[in-house]
């Protein structure tokens, strides 16, 4: 790092700033993909929850009343339901009510490509972190690795073996650092794919159901 830290580095702790500048600029790329990482993760949150993906009552309470023939009833239980399922349904429900078959499966099948494009926004973000960053950390190490035999190389015959573990020791700060950031990274992005594909099966289960409904309940 510079003698003039700039302002990101200033508005950090001493202690902070001075372990991230053991690791060289590889450790401060590492700690700014913690920080993007950690944004999406809590922006996933906060999307899924906006898509309800963990919701479907009502959902499940307007297919049983379609199967008993109740079109009204089920209109009457997705009415104003904003979850990705009932949005789905509802969809699913007019366009069978206004369309030939055809035409309405294809216009289900857009609106749940929609939703499942929404519900797996961010999560190529979280996959380049989980992949870049343990090479960042490779990098980091190999680049430290260098300096310290380029310095236990400048000693000469009074080259002091304390100073070559340091130089190394401090060199594999960013292998550790990039493998901390990477794990939780691609856990997190394990978790959100789960979540997206519970989503795919339902929306295609609740497509299904309400085109195989009895006639009556169209």
């Amino acid at each position: 790092m510079p003698d003039d830290p700039g302002p990101l580095a200033a508005a950090l702790p001493a202690e902070l700033v001075a372990f991230l500048n053991l690791g060289g600029p590889a450790m401060w790329a590492i700690a700014l993909l913690s920080v993007v990482a950690l944004a999406l993760v809590l922006w996933k949150l906060w999307a899924f929850l906006g898509l309800g993906v963990w919701g479907g009552r009502a959902t499940e309470r307007a297919l049983a009343a379609l199967a008993a023939g109740r079109p009204e009833a089920a209109a009457a239980a997705l009415a104003g339901r904003r979850g990705a399922r009932a949005r789905l349904a509802a969809a699913a429900l007019a366009a069978r009510a206004a369309r030939e078959e055809t035409a309405a499966r294809e216009e289900t099948a857009r609106l749940a490509r929609r939703i499942l494009a929404e519900a797996r926004a961010g999560l190529r973000g979280l996959d380049v972190i989980a992949t870049i960053a343990p090479l960042l950390g490779l990098l980091g190490t190999v680049l430290g690795m260098i300096g310290a035999f380029q310095a236990l190389q400048a000693t000469g015959t009074r080259a002091d073996p304390a100073v070559l573990a340091g130089g190394i020791w401090e060199a594999l700060l960013t292998t550790a650092a990039g493998m901390s950031v990477a794990i939780p990274a691609a856990m997190a992005l394990a978790w959100a794919e789960g979540v997206v594909e519970r989503l795919r099966t339902d929306l295609e289960d609740i497509a299904t159901r309400v085109f195989l409904a009895p006639p009556g309940g169209g």
